[in-house]
């Protein structure tokens, strides 16, 4: 009687380590399963902003090449403007100069014409 219930209590002990064992590797596996699902999502948003990041280090750099081109092209046109207008100062000094030229052949005209007519 004491035999077949120390047999019995053993067997009793046996079942419930095993079962607390599977226990024990259904909450392993459970919590693996949810440590790579976490990880997964983090993952995920992590190469989302990794993805981001790339695409604003290169429309950047496309923005700093065109800044820059467009700061060449301000500087050309500001050059061509700046010829420009000396180039219409030089035609208001021609256009003095030949008003000038214009009066001072004027005054001679006249002079050799009342030269002449005096004569």
């Amino acid at each position: 009687m004491l035999s077949s219930a120390v047999k019995q209590h053993q067997a009793k002990q046996h079942a419930r380590r095993d079962k607390q064992e599977k226990r024990k590797k259904e909450a392993i596996v459970a919590s693996s399963a949810l440590t790579h699902a976490l990880v997964d999502h983090l993952n995920g948003g992590v190469a989302q902003a990794y993805v981001n990041q790339k695409k604003l280090d290169t429309e950047t750099k496309i923005l700093q090449a065109n800044a820059s081109q467009f700061c060449r092209q301000t500087t050309q046109w500001l050059k061509l403007v700046e010829d420009f207008n000396t180039a219409l100062k030089e035609l208001g000094d021609v256009e003095n100069w030949a008003k000038s030229i214009e009066t001072d052949m004027r005054t001679i005209s006249s002079a050799l014409e009342y030269a002449y007519k005096s004569e």
